[in-house]
């Protein structure tokens, strides 16, 4: 079953917590702190499998976790890091932030992978915080959260080739003609509602691979009629063959069906209007087509190229074909949006900031937010720690700046507290 659209969520594995212990061997008096960092979390990681058509597998599945890092032991040992969770998907998906919209990855490679939810930093053991001051802490960090997101993937057909055009024009027929591919053909609207890829062989050895895109019709850039399904499969071809009833079979202009499908092009997106076309002119072997056809070529003249044809026949399609074979070499491909990796340093952001809401002081940030998530509550000195990060981050000091007085209740993340001065 061929699904192009799925919505998971992924997660990063949390990285393990550090261990707070102390070396106690025989003969080394005051062995000081020994406790190990936590493992690192593992990543999301997702891997282009050729062998994989579609996104059926995330219909019965759609939450996906990588493995938490484990603790740290004592002897300094650290513990192991969790292993990372590889995600297979086909060739063609792009992969969106479901808030956002934003493309994380465009994977058209063989092979290709991209970290898509990175694996949580492990906590640091109490050995490592200490100093000369304090020289057997009695505290530990906590591992920080994986990153976590709700995705959209999107499959976008990898083709060189894509036949558009209204429904029950005849493109179904035509791949069937020319390639190996079996679709299914009847005298009825939207017959295809998936598109067929089939790999066309033209001449020594010179093969391409021809998609038939599902009908498209008036107000498909809108959505109207599955259009956005339909639309997203053309964005890959480099060149559209624009299939025509130029017989007018079903009572329609062949001159507005055209200019029809164009303008949907255009409005959904400005590029595909500029993509290469070649028109067939389809079902040559019904009466009303030359007379259609002649007013076609009046129209158009030199600016397109028109192929006579009839799938039913077979009249036509391999002129077409070679027309398409000599032609592919010429066009480069366009570009592919390559995942990015974003790196945010704390500098560039806000280290805090505090709103007031039904009376409480809330502190939020993403620096003061991770020392929270490395902070073990249940530990008084660990606790010390963190109201001496807030106060060295200038917490207090803005707190009293936005008129905190003693006894006000302060939040940070899910802990509220009273503000002392």
């Amino acid at each position: 079953m061929f699904f192009d659209k799925a919505k998971i969520f992924v997660k990063g594995g949390d990285g393990g917590n550090g261990m707070v212990a102390y070396r106690r061997e025989k003969y080394i008096p005051e062995g000081g702190p020994y406790g190990g960092d936590g493992g690192r979390g593992g990543d999301v990681i997702f891997r282009v499998d050729e062998g994989l058509r579609t996104l059926v597998d995330f219909r019965y599945q759609r939450h996906y976790k990588a493995e938490k890092g484990e603790n740290g032991g004592s002897k300094n040992m650290h513990g192991r890091s969790g292993e990372d969770l590889i995600i297979r998907v086909p060739m063609g998906t792009v992969v969106k932030d479901a808030e956002t919209g934003e493309v994380l990855a465009d994977l058209v490679d063989p092979g290709q992978e991209t970290v898509i939810a990175k694996g949580g930093r492990g906590g640091r053991g109490n050995s490592r915080f200490a100093t000369a001051q304090n020289k057997a802490p009695g505290f530990a960090e906590k591992g920080d959260p994986g990153e976590e997101h709700w995705l959209w993937l999107e499959l976008k057909l990898i083709a060189d080739v894509g036949l558009i055009g209204f429904p029950n024009v005849g493109k179904s027929t035509i791949i069937s003609r020319v390639s190996a591919a079996k679709p299914k053909i009847a005298d009825y609207h939207f017959t295809t509602l998936v598109p067929n890829l089939g790999v066309v062989k033209v001449g020594d050895g010179f093969s391409f691979v021809l998609a038939d895109i599902p009908g498209l019709i008036e107000g498909a850039h809108t959505g109207a009629g599955l259009g956005h399904e339909f639309l997203r499969h053309t964005e890959r071809t480099r060149l559209l063959i624009h299939v025509i009833d130029i017989a007018g079979a079903e009572e329609r202009d062949p001159l507005e069906d055209y200019a029809a499908i164009n303008r949907e092009l255009e409005l959904y997106n400005p590029k595909l209007a500029r993509r290469k076309q070649l028109i067939a002119a389809n079902k040559m072997d019904l009466p009303t087509a030359k007379a259609n056809l002649e007013r076609l070529q009046a129209k158009l003249g030199s600016t397109a190229e028109i192929f006579p044809v009839s799938a039913v026949s077979g009249e036509g399609l391999d002129a077409l074909m070679h027309r398409v074979a000599r032609l592919l070499p010429e066009i480069e491909d366009e570009p592919i949006v390559e995942a990015v990796e974003k790196i945010t340093k704390l500098e560039d952001v806000p280290r805090f900031s505090i709103t007031r809401e039904d009376g409480i002081f809330i502190v939020s940030g993403k620096e003061i937010e991770l020392h929270f998530d490395r902070t073990d509550f249940n530990n008084e000195e660990s606790v010390r720690r963190f109201q001496s990060i807030i106060r060295l981050m200038g917490i207090e000091d803005a707190l009293r700046a936005e008129g905190a007085k003693e006894g006000d209740v302060v939040r940070i993340k899910d802990l509220e507290f009273d503000f002392m001065d």
